[in-house]
């Protein structure tokens, strides 16, 4: 007959071996940029070749990865113009190029991209580029956003539920363990315990199953296509999932073990001291394939993110799963008999020892994802996170009243004198333990009981929308990571608008006026231009008209007309688009009366449309 101790070495012995495949998991997580963005491309966005180029090439901030169709290059008449899907440039895992057919015609091209940041969320974009001079097109893209499709919107229901249970398959077991006595009845833990594995599992086998379409932006019939499911099971994301159904497969043993070790069929059960260190290497083990799959595993300090997050999520699940337990606990008595004063005592320690590791690694988390305090309000990641810290706050605060329930008024001997109260200062009532045991102080049964109730109760659909508001964290792009893409640039970095003081002569002794030339953005692409013309007083003056055109001479473009039109004291026009950046020539025309005209010219720089340099 086998003893206890030959029963754990075989889950022992495979956690062995997942812990080898977690190694390899690990092994690529390297510095990144969370949330790849793309740096620049050629040809660049809104660019006007002479003739057609032989490939397009695209280069990120970071290493990315390619999925199906990760390149189209579509022409006018929207066909295909790429036959090869896109690669790799030799030697770099940041830079992907696609090759063209030959004696593509004139016209405007659209590129769309779609490719897998390092920390596993997809990106995508669009730009175009002519070929002779821009054209009209019939290139049709998506309607629909590449992150708001029917699977996006599934895979990530479906990240909660597996958040939610692991919190419950952590927060119950570590209950069970740490707080509840031995050998008191309480069958509504079991079936938690049950509940959070079994939703874990098959969340993490829908989230596996999605991974392919997720990736690909495809509709949810290609998850049954073995090559995208093969494709995404090679991502590190993918993996992570793979690994955690093994490492659940595992638990599940351990858990089989666990039921047999339950003195009756509702006592809670007592574990031995490997039983408790398998249980914990598992737990750390699982909580690693969230860590190094998502935002700790790019960009800054990664060998201190990693470990950073692991205990963030551990103490997360064991506060809310905690209080899951708790409240089920206090819900389910008497029914399934007292709750022990032991064990509300026991938890709020661990609950505020869990909440000190909430608040130190949750600050540094919120540093290296956020950066800046003005990224808190301006960028959607920021202000998630305030949402996250108001929710928090307010749950700290639910916990606080209960705490106010389980220290109940001191017991008296009937005699005026009050008693101490027993452990942790709680009012309890006495209850009968099993086995005949001596019985055990309990929870009080009367309003303090049904308070302590209502406030758990509360604080643990808080604590369901505080795990809410962290699942939505964990698949926003970081706020550092925004400034990267061009819309953060545009937000949070965008360098002020180009402005050309032009100096005309107005045609009498030392008169000379000036018109102030705004360009915003001041990048290739579409501008709005504002004129204002000042008389030689320096006062505004109004001229009957202003015709402003632009040349782009070293690529011999233009005279581009801005078509400027009167605002009754400036002259304005919001469609002037300059294809390319670096010095354009300016030729501005001014009328200063019905027979007046003069006519100058000035250079001006127009910065790169993606990186905000300027141009040759």
């Amino acid at each position: 007959m086998r003893t206890p101790t030959h029963r754990v070495r075989t889950p022992l012995t495979v956690l062995a071996l997942v812990g080898a495949v977690l190694a390899l998991l690990l092994a690529g997580a390297g510095p990144a940029a969370a949330h790849a963005a793309l740096r620049e491309s050629d040809p660049a966005d809104a660019a006007v070749l002479d003739a057609a180029p032989e490939r397009v090439t695209l280069t990120f901030t970071e290493s990315v990865r390619l999925a199906e169709g990760s390149v189209r290059v579509l022409s006018p008449t929207n066909e295909r113009v790429n036959p090869k899907p896109a690669e790799h440039v030799a030697g770099k895992a940041d830079a992907i190029r696609v090759g063209l057919r030959g004696k593509l015609p004139e016209g405007t091209y659209t590129v769309s991209w779609r490719v897998i940041s390092a920390d596993g969320h997809p990106i995508s974009g669009a730009f175009v580029f002519s070929v002779g001079e821009p054209s009209a097109t019939l290139a049709e893209l998506p309607a629909e956003s590449p992150d708001d499709t029917a699977v996006t919107r599934v895979y990530d229901a479906f990240r909660y539920v597996a958040y939610g249970g692991f919190a419950l398959l952590l927060g119950v077991a570590v209950f069970l363990l740490h707080c509840w006595p031995a050998g008191t009845a309480l069958r509504s833990l079991r079936r938690l315990l049950v509940a959070g594995w079994a939703a874990l599992l098959a969340s993490t086998a829908v989230l596996l199953a999605l991974r392919g379409p997720y990736e690909t932006g495809g509709g949810a019939a290609t998850a049954l296509d073995p090559e995208v499911l093969g494709s995404a099971l090679t991502g590190r994301a993918g993996m992570a999932l793979g690994v955690r159904l093994l490492l659940l497969a595992v638990v599940g043993v351990l858990l089989a073990l666990l039921a047999r070790r339950f003195r009756t069929a509702d006592s809670a059960p007592t574990v031995g001291p490997r039983l408790r260190a398998a249980g914990g290497v598992l737990t750390l083990a699982l909580t690693v394939t969230w860590a190094a799959a998502e935002h700790a595993s790019a960009g800054l300090q990664v060998p201190l993110a990693i470990p950073v997050a692991v205990l963030h999520l551990l103490a997360m699940a064991v506060w809310l799963g905690g209080l899951v337990a708790l409240a089920a606990a206090l819900w389910r008595a008497p029914a399934d008999g007292p709750v022990p004063a032991a064990a509300v005592a026991r938890f709020s320690r661990l609950a505020f020892t869990a909440v000190a590791v909430l608040v130190v690694t949750g600050v540094y988390q919120s540093w290296r994802q956020v950066g800046t305090w003005q990224a808190l309000t301006s960028t959607e990641y920021g202000r998630t996170l305030v949402v996250k810290v108001i929710a928090v706050l307010a749950l700290l605060v639910a916990a606080a009243y209960s705490r106010r329930w389980t220290v109940g008024p001191p017991a008296t001997d009937g005699k005026g004198a009050s008693e101490a109260p027993p452990t942790g200062g709680e009012e309890t009532s006495e209850a009968p333990a099993a086995d005949g045991a001596e019985p055990r102080p309990s929870a009080p049964p009367g309003p303090h009981r049904r308070g302590l109730r209502r406030s758990v109760v509360a604080e643990a659909v808080l604590g369901a929308v505080v795990l809410a508001i962290t699942t939505v964290l964990t698949g926003t792009p970081p706020s550092r990571a925004t400034v990267e893409t061009t819309a953060g640039a545009t937000l949070l970095q965008e360098p002020p608008a180009v402005v050309a003081t032009v100096p005309f002569d107005v045609g009498t002794a030392n008169g000379t006026g000036k018109v102030q030339l705004t360009f915003d953005p001041g990048r290739a692409g579409e501008n709005v231009v504002e004129a204002l013309v000042f008389a030689s007083d320096g006062g505004i003056a109004t001229v009957p008209e202003l015709r402003l055109t632009l040349t782009h001479r070293a690529e011999r473009i233009g005279p581009l007309d801005a078509k400027l039109t009167d605002r009754q004291g400036y002259w304005w026009t919001d469609s002037l688009r300059l294809p390319l950046a670096g010095t354009w020539t300016m030729k501005l025309s001014v009328r200063t009366s019905e027979l007046d005209q003069v006519t100058v010219e000035q250079d001006i720089r127009i910065r790169d449309r993606l990186t905000g340099a300027a141009g040759g």
